[in-house]
């Protein structure tokens, strides 16, 4: 029930973060697409942690998640299917955009930072190839679809006004997405007990705007998944 709570805890604190931004988006604010965004959080983590852990894991040797996060990234490309939603408006798309060359520029500074931080501190002894694998892929593919996809288009339907930052258009539901992208790293709870770690939440979150900057400069996904793997697979070559 603990991973419940923290679900629970977790979407009620981005539905106050979203109310409260209600009060000075005036005439720009859509309920109905709140409560969607809100609704597709909780069966998104329902779907990660195999209902909350209670059905048995298909790969009981498995070191990661691959069930939940393949089941999680499934029911992502589902609801991407809806009329409402579509491939590309959730930036299922190859193309880049007219400004897609500043874009690159950011990622490839990024793409350049985190093989530099892992080379920095590698120790010499590269993860199992198990390890290699899922953080190659699943990371970027189902946090980036979801976060950046599907829940970002919810939000900034929601919230419609957007201001140009550096060519991106920024809104007020691309910062809750970053926000919850860092809660859901950084918020536990156990036994009763909740904690928000604020270096976790700082590490997770900056990079998360950065990747929102990349989605909607270029209004693909394709950037952020990559970077998203990057970031998380580096470390386990070297």
């Amino acid at each position: 029930m603990d991973e419940l709570i923290r679900t629970l805890i977790e979407t009620g604190m981005l539905a106050g973060l979203a109310l409260a931004g209600a009060v000075f988006v005036r005439g720009g604010f859509r309920l109905h697409w709140l409560v969607a965004a809100l609704a597709m959080n909780l069966v998104y983590q329902a779907l990660l942690t195999r209902g909350f852990w209670l059905v048995p894991d298909p790969f009981p040797d498995a070191a990661w998640n691959w069930a939940g996060k393949l089941v999680a990234f499934g029911g992502t490309m589902i609801v991407m299917t809806l009329p409402a939603f579509g491939w590309a408006k959730c930036g299922v798309r190859l193309d880049q955009g007219p400004r897609w060359r500043g874009a690159l520029v950011l990622f490839a500074v990024l793409a350049g930072l985190f093989f530099w931080l892992a080379i920095s501190g590698a120790d010499g002894k590269p993860d199992d190839a198990e390890t290699i694998a899922f953080q190659w892929t699943m990371p970027g593919l189902d946090e980036e679809f979801f976060y950046r996809g599907t829940l970002l288009l919810a939000l900034n339907e929601a919230f419609r006004p957007r201001v140009n930052v550096l060519g991106a258009p920024i809104g007020y539901g691309g910062l809750l997405t970053t926000i919850l992208f860092g809660l859901t790293h950084a918020l536990s709870y156990k036994a009763g007990v909740l904690d928000i770690d604020p270096m976790t939440f700082a590490m997770t979150g900056v990079p998360a705007l950065l990747l929102l900057w990349l989605r909607e400069r270029t209004g693909s996904l394709l950037m952020p998944v990559i970077g998203h793997n990057i970031a998380n697979g580096a470390s386990t070559l070297f």
